[in-house]
């Protein structure tokens, strides 16, 4: 099957016509020295220098004009000589200037038809061809782990919705065997499986849509959101014991209202989910600082380590055990907070409480105060 640009003609190669460039400037520059000697040093018609007419150059043709020298034969070999020479010198440098091209080129070849480990790490000193082989490496470096990355991902997603399926198999199976099997305890098991499939599908396909950045941005305010995020969870909260305090100023930035109120709810559902057994407290905050809009949520909970923290925004990663929400969860919480945090040009940053716990801030871009003022008047 022909590619994109398969109904394209070959055409000369960049070699070649650098060559044919350089050797055609060199004859061309060489007949026009060659013509200026003739006119200006070699007629002997007058002691002047004139700017030559029509005659002059007819006059070209006869030998007999110069005297024993017979110049246009030699200035015709002189010009093939020229001719020779730059085809020669211009195919040399044309090759040495393409060489790091060249290394590009196979640098692609092999990276389209195998691993995206290789890398063209291009000698020599700063310039254009260096820019461009460092740029591809770098290309190629975010490509590798993005790749690494979707790969590690599939799998965890495939082995979670598994999961729920050989579940609802398995009790499935047993009511099958056992005809005397309590029909309401199979369908409330089934219940709770089939949710927890229902959630863990919406949580992918919600990461998906915020991965494609497929949404419109809009003035949003981080306070609001926290204010709602609230009042949603803290009947959860209040069964268990937690207190929520909320504080702060306006934060504005420019988003999604829907999705940075996921945000919002995933980072308040977490910090509810994993705390203290009893008495235990959520502390959310919003502000701006240096043009920056600063949501900040932190918790009570089992002492953590920086490097068990590290993994929490993982896909299907899980931090301490979960107390207070009624099930094991996704896995995808924080994952789905770096993603639409990533989304939306922001900074995710995790850290372990010293006294137990997490503390987790997101920075987004503040939306300005004359932008706010030309959006309301729009």
């Amino acid at each position: 099957m022909a590619g994109p640009h398969g109904d394209r003609r070959q055409g000369l190669s960049v070699r070649l016509r650098l060559t044919l460039s350089y050797a055609g400037f060199l004859v061309v520059a060489n007949a026009a020295l060659l013509a200026a000697v003739w006119v200006f040093l070699l007629r002997g018609r007058s002691d002047t220098l004139d700017v030559p007419d029509r005659s002059d150059f007819l006059r070209a043709l006869d030998p007999g004009n110069f005297g024993p020298v017979v110049f246009v034969p030699a200035g015709i070999l002189v010009l093939a000589f020229l001719l020779l020479f730059g085809l020669v010198g211009g195919w040399i440098l044309a090759g040495r200037m393409l060489t790091p091209l060249v290394r590009i080129t196979d640098a692609t070849r092999r990276v389209a038809n195998g691993p995206h480990f290789h890398r063209i790490r291009l000698p020599g000193r700063r310039d254009e061809f260096r820019e461009l082989a460092d740029s591809f490496d770098t290309m190629l470096a975010r490509l590798e782990a993005h790749v690494a990355e979707q790969q590690r991902f599939a799998a965890n997603a495939s082995h979670e919705l598994r999961t729920p399926l050989a579940v609802t198999q398995a009790l499935l199976d047993v009511a099958r065997n056992d005809p005397d099997h309590d029909i309401r305890e199979l369908v409330e098991r089934l219940r709770v499986v089939n949710t927890r499939a229902i959630g863990l599908t919406e949580a992918l396909l919600l990461l998906s849509r915020v991965n494609q950045r497929s949404f419109t941005r809009e003035h949003v305010d981080l306070s609001l959101m926290a204010e709602e995020a609230t009042e949603t969870l803290l009947p959860l909260a209040e069964k268990h014991g937690i207190t929520i305090e909320t504080s702060g100023d306006t934060s504005i930035t420019l988003g999604s209202p829907a999705l940075l109120l996921q945000l919002t709810t995933n980072l308040l559902h977490n910090a509810i989910g994993h705390n203290l057994p009893d008495q235990g407290a959520v502390w959310v905050t919003t502000g701006v600082r240096a043009d920056t809009a600063v949501l900040t949520v932190e918790n009570t909970g089992e002492k953590l380590t920086p490097r068990s923290v590290a993994t929490l925004t993982e896909p299907f990663q899980r931090g301490t055990e979960r107390l207070h929400t009624g099930h094991a969860g996704v896995g995808l919480g924080l994952a789905i907070v770096k993603s639409i945090t990533q989304a939306h040009d922001g900074t995710l940053t995790l850290t372990p409480r010293p006294a137990g716990g997490l503390r987790v801030t997101v920075r987004l871009p503040a939306a300005s105060a004359h932008t706010r003022t030309d959006d309301e008047r729009t």
